[in-house]
C-alpha cells in the first residue's frame, strides 16, 4: 500500500458528502419508488464482508416484489443503470466502502481466501472495479451456465480476486480516476 491510500479515504469522505447532498431529492425520489414498486420499505440490506475480513451491512434500493420474489421492469432499470447502488455512498460516509474497490461479497468468498489472495482484505470495498466492469452482466452470464455457482467459484471469482490483486499492486489516484470514467461510460452504453 502507499501514500494514496490516506488521501483516498479523505478523498473518498468529501465525494460522498458532495454526492449525497446533490443526490438527496433523486435518493428520496428512487427510494420511495422502490418502497412502491416491491411493496416493502425499498431498501435492501444483507452482510457483506468487509475490509480485513470483517462484515458489514451494504444499502442497496430493492429490486425484487417481495411477494412476487422477482425483479420488476422498474428493478430491472434500477440495476441496469446501477442507480439501486446508490443507498452505498451511506456506507462510504459510515467509512465501510471505497467508491474504487473490490465489490463486497456475501459470506463465504473473500474471507475464505488464503495466501497471498488475502491481500484483496487489505482493501475497502467499493461501488465499482475493473471486475464489476468486465462482468457488468455477471447474472445473465451465471444464467446461460449448466452449473451456474460452479462456474462462479471456479471461474469467475477466481479471475476477480486475480483483477482485484492487481488493483491492490497498482492502487493510485490515475488508477482510481480511470475506474470511475471507464465505470461511468459502461452504465451510460
Amino acid at each position: 500500500m502507499n501514500q494514496y491510500t490516506y488521501w483516498k479515504v479523505v478523498l473518498d469522505f468529501i465525494f460522498a458528502v458532495i454526492l449525497t447532498i446533490f443526490l438527496m431529492p433523486v435518493l428520496i425520489i428512487l427510494f420511495a419508488i422502490a418502497s412502491l414498486d416491491t411493496s416493502s420499505n425499498g431498501i435492501f440490506f444483507q452482510t457483506r464482508i468487509g475490509q480485513h475480513g470483517k462484515p458489514f451491512t451494504i444499502l442497496k434500493f430493492k429490486t425484487i416484489h417481495e411477494q412476487k420474489r422477482t425483479c420488476s421492469k422498474i428493478g430491472t432499470a434500477l440495476r441496469k443503470f446501477k442507480l439501486d447502488e446508490l443507498p452505498q455512498l451511506f456506507n462510504i460516509l459510515k467509512g465501510d466502502m471505497s467508491f474504487v474497490g473490490p465489490r463486497p461479497d456475501i459470506v463465504g468468498y473473500y474471507d475464505k481466501l488464503t495466501g497471498g489472495d488475502r491481500k484483496v482484505l487489505e482493501l475497502k470495498p467499493g461501488l465499482t472495479c475493473e471486475a464489476s466492469i468486465k462482468y457488468r452482466n455477471e447474472e445473465s452470464i451465471l444464467r446461460n451456465m449448466k452449473d451456474p455457482l460452479a462456474y462462479n467459484d471456479e471461474i469467475l471469482f477466481p479471475n476477480k480476486v486475480k483483477m482485484n490483486l492487481d488493483y491492490f499492486e497498482n492502487i493510485s489516484l490515475k488508477n482510481d480516476t480511470k475506474i470511475l470514467f471507464k465505470t461511468l461510460i459502461t452504465i451510460l452504453k
